[in-house]
């Protein structure tokens, strides 16, 4: 590796924690905050659509989504956030990664406010328009992903980085927070603005017309916290490992970092034409790919998968849960703005206590227990918790025993975020060289998304069709397999990006081969 570049990744390594690490946590952890909100808000509203669009007159239960609609609405936007981390995975190693951040906050913004505003003359026309918006604001999100994982990646020193990674897929933590908290206030006021009966009482009477703007707010609110960082994403300077490992213009990284961080960079002779292409830049379809990091893509792809089947089984379909075992009262004796409050109630609860605080402990502890470790204890205890719960469930469903299985149901939240959740986002950002490494981040969290559909689409067809004890079942023996599969999975722990992705070395010899070889020793402090 030139000396030049080895100084400016030295420098970004050994780098003290400055204000500007915060402010990119802040900025790319905003996207993460809207990421959460836009996809799981969703799950809020549900019910609630059922009741405006799909009330049958004379039924004693209240109106309720189609489960081919349900599973369109809810896992629509997951179709569309596996096709951009993919795509603007691709792209960001391309064109680099600052190029295309602002596209996705932008693409967010928009759809979240056209979702709010969908259309239609019968009622599934406007779930078919809510699916289309749906699917470009996944999309959006789908880019976020591999951006923010490695923009943060690139920015931070070796010490801290894994906290800081995990300090903005946190920002999900608080995102969850957020849609619960924003449902609770807006059917809070329309509830006390219009009171309606219960449906029993009075099937038409229990939701009033102005129930239809409830959820198009709460979907619409996604659109304020990105637009408000969007001006700071575009005023981020392009990293300086892209910079220098793959446009080959190291003195354009020292100028970039220069700028943000302070550090120390002396002026170095240009050893590379910028943008110069060497024979060892070997690519994603190459077998020296597949030697070198065919099994770690497989780790980190198969790992994601797997938890994210359990993830958003839990975290789209609680609200099935928590009715089944009576902890929101049936739907029937609440009016239609009732049951958002109630639903948003129990999820915020929720999030508060396990969800966020899971997130918050692998930032804590990520850097001194290490990645591997806590995603292997995570996948360990969900395995644990989904059994606890699946195998007596029909002594967790008895009155007196729900506050139990709320605990429980909690703990494989705590231990999911507190775990695999924050490790499968923050690994795939460093085992992997810098030209590849936006792509392999968008194929790892593309794989999570598939999972995530099949949880989706899967988990709702499921506890129809056998019931939520074998459905929970099933989430522990997944989880079991996410902790076999951590084995692929190597630690980067307390060392920087070029040794885990064995740039260091590679470069240095491609110098050697090719007469540049330099007196500086090659060493990453």
């Amino acid at each position: 590796m030139p000396k030049d570049n080895l100084q400016v990744l030295n420098a970004l390594d050994g780098a003290k924690t400055q204000w500007y690490h915060f402010t990119a946590i802040i900025i790319a952890g905003m996207g993460f905050f809207t990421d959460a909100y836009d996809l799981f808000c969703i799950s809020l509203v549900t019910k609630l659509l059922g009741r405006i669009y799909y009330h049958k007159a004379g039924s004693s239960t209240p109106g309720s989504l189609p489960s081919n609609v349900a599973a369109a609405v809810n896992g629509v936007a997951f179709c569309g956030t596996l096709t951009g981390q993919l795509f603007f995975g691709w792209l960001g190693d391309k064109l680099g990664r600052k190029r295309v951040y602002g596209i996705t906050l932008l693409l967010m913004v928009i759809c979240s406010l056209a979702s709010g505003l969908s259309f239609g003359r019968h009622p599934n026309d406007v779930m078919a328009t809510l699916c289309f918006f749906r699917f470009w604001l996944g999309f959006g999100i789908g880019g976020d992903y591999p951006l923010s994982a490695t923009i943060m990646s690139e920015y931070a020193n070796k010490k801290t980085r894994g906290a800081f990674i995990a300090a903005v897929f946190a920002m999900q933590g608080f995102g969850i927070l957020a849609g619960g908290m924003v449902a609770i206030i807006v059917s809070g006021a329309f509830k006390a603005q219009y009171p309606s009966p219960p449906y029993f009482k009075n099937p038409n009477g229990s939701t009033v017309p102005e129930a239809d703007y409830v959820w198009r707010i709460i979907l619409m609110f996604g659109a304020v916290p990105a637009l408000l960082t969007y001006y700071w994403r575009m005023k981020m300077p392009e990293t300086a490992r892209y910079t220098a490992l793959v446009a080959k213009d190291a003195k354009q990284a020292a100028a970039d970092m220069s700028k943000v961080l302070q550090v120390d960079l002396e002026e170095e002779r240009q050893l590379e034409k910028p943008g110069e292409k060497r024979g060892n830049d070997f690519g994603l379809f190459t077998t020296k790919f597949l030697s070198k990091h065919g099994l770690h893509l497989l780790g980190t792809a198969s790992t994601w998968f797997l938890l994210d089947i359990a993830f958003y089984s839990q975290n789209l379909f609680q609200k099935d849960i928590f009715s089944a075992i009576g902890w929101i009262p049936k739907a029937k004796t609440m009016n239609a703005l009732e049951e958002v409050y109630s639903i948003a109630r129990a999820q915020t609860l929720i999030a508060l206590f396990s969800t966020v605080p899971g997130y918050w402990f692998t930032v804590a502890l990520i850097d001194k227990m290490g990645r591997f470790r806590i995603q292997l204890m995570g996948f360990f205890f969900m395995t644990l918790f989904m059994f606890a719960l699946a195998i007596p469930y029909h002594h967790w469903t008895l009155p007196n025993n729900r506050i139990g299985f709320v605990i429980m149901y909690s703990l494989t939240f705590f231990f999911s975020n507190f775990g695999p959740n924050a490790t499968t986002f923050v690994v795939p950002a460093e085992i992997f060289p810098a030209r590849l490494r936006s792509t392999c981040h968008g194929i790892s969290a593309a794989s999570g998304k598939a999972g995530a559909m099949v949880g989706a689409f899967g988990f709702l067809y499921a506890a129809d069709a056998i019931g939520v004890q074998k459905s929970l079942i099933i989430l522990g023996v997944i989880s079991f397999l996410g902790m076999l599969f951590t084995f692929l999975v190597p630690e980067s722990k307390g060392k920087s990006l070029e040794e885990m992705s064995g740039e260091v070395e590679q470069e240095n010899g491609n110098q050697t081969q090719g007469g540049r070889q330099s007196n500086t020793e090659i060493r990453i402090a």
